[in-house]
């Protein structure tokens, strides 16, 4: 692979977390703008991505050709339809979870993301139109308050938090989540 085509493709991954969209995402968007002269695609990418000219550019370049397949990011998946009010819990928890260290894997699934160190330690999940649930794996720990037992919702983590607003994700919920994290390395 060329240099140009090293620089792409990191471009490519930088994409998600410089604009909070994904690659597929932002070519589904140019796309969207139908037969927009290039000019108007890449000054429409940096007002409405808040991104910079060489991020711009590629999009509306790439948005073009045929054999570019935009993949609809599982991600927004999970929050379509009556979820999409739950999508601003998960960005703030996620965002969180990622200053916790640079060992982390997001796993999206069709219903849930799995959040893995060495191993999976919490489950993101948008669960009903009104209410996230957070599952998270803590050794030794007993359910207290908002911190309850899993039991039968899902067996790959022990005990599970509810939440239905951002404002509920509080410092207590991040406390458990990077015990989590500690206990999975």
């Amino acid at each position: 692979m060329s240099t140009v085509d090293d620089a792409m493709a990191k471009m490519r991954l930088n994409l998600q977390e410089r604009t909070g969209k994904s690659y597929a995402a932002w070519i589904s968007v140019a796309r969207s703008l139908g037969s927009a002269k290039h000019s108007d695609v890449v000054a429409y990418l940096k007002t409405a991505g808040r991104m910079g000219h060489g991020y711009a550019n590629m999009i509306a370049l790439e948005s073009r050709k045929s054999d570019v397949i935009a993949e609809e990011d599982p991600i927004d998946a999970l929050f379509a339809g009556n979820k999409v009010t739950l999508r601003p819990i998960y960005d703030a928890i996620s965002k969180t979870i990622n200053t916790f260290g640079r060992d982390l894997e997001f796993a999206p699934k069709k219903g849930y993301v799995s959040v893995r160190r060495a191993k999976q330690f919490a489950i993101l999940q948008p669960s009903t139109a009104t209410r996230f649930d957070i599952g998270i794996n803590l050794r030794d720990v007993a359910p207290v308050g908002k911190l309850e037992a899993s039991g039968t919702w899902n067996g790959m983590v022990s005990h599970r938090v509810r939440i239905e607003s951002p404002e509920e994700f509080n410092k207590e919920i991040m406390l458990w989540l990077k015990q989590a994290y500690d206990q999975a390395g």
